[in-house]
């Protein structure tokens, strides 16, 4: 089992060699604007432009809750855009975030880094602007992708 690795820095400037995989968490409504979106537009235009086809196009294919989508930004480095958040605000049903969807997700992402022995790099995913807390969504990274020796490293921004 890799241990996850928690580090002061930018998630979107990934701190490994080999293949990467960037991570966050997207919403189910198609909005990108807020939060960790903005530091991936800033890097790389294309997981943006991705993400709102996928949305536009949800009615025939897979977008939604507990769904990944991948799009290469480098010959290196690819981003996981992971739907795991239900809306964009808390209400009467509580944070966006959602536990199940984000847990969903990382099993996918899982497979997607296991084959070409990819590193995964993310923000604290689901406790920014999604409402989540950490002691909910670090067992479900390590139960996903450390206990699958996948090297996961969680960056935070100062």
């Amino acid at each position: 089992m890799q241990p996850l690795r928690i580090i002061k820095g930018d998630a979107t400037s990934p701190q490994a060699k080999g293949p990467k995989i960037v991570a966050h968490v997207c919403n189910d409504l198609g909005g990108w604007g807020k939060g960790f979106v903005l530091a991936v537009s800033k890097r790389w235009p294309e997981p943006e432009v991705a993400y709102r086809a996928w949305h536009r196009g949800r009615s025939g294919n897979d977008f939604g809750l507990g769904a990944v989508q991948l799009v290469q930004v480098r010959a290196d480095v690819r981003v996981a855009n992971m739907v795991g958040q239900h809306g964009m605000r808390t209400g009467s049903g509580g944070p966006p975030v959602r536990y199940d969807a984000v847990g969903r997700c990382l099993a996918a992402l899982a497979e997607h880094a296991v084959a070409p022995g990819a590193s995964v790099h993310m923000p604290r995913i689901g406790c920014g602007l999604a409402g989540g807390t950490w002691t909910r969504v670090e067992p479900l990274i390590t139960a996903a992708l450390s206990a699958r020796d996948v090297p996961v490293t969680v960056y935070d921004f100062d």
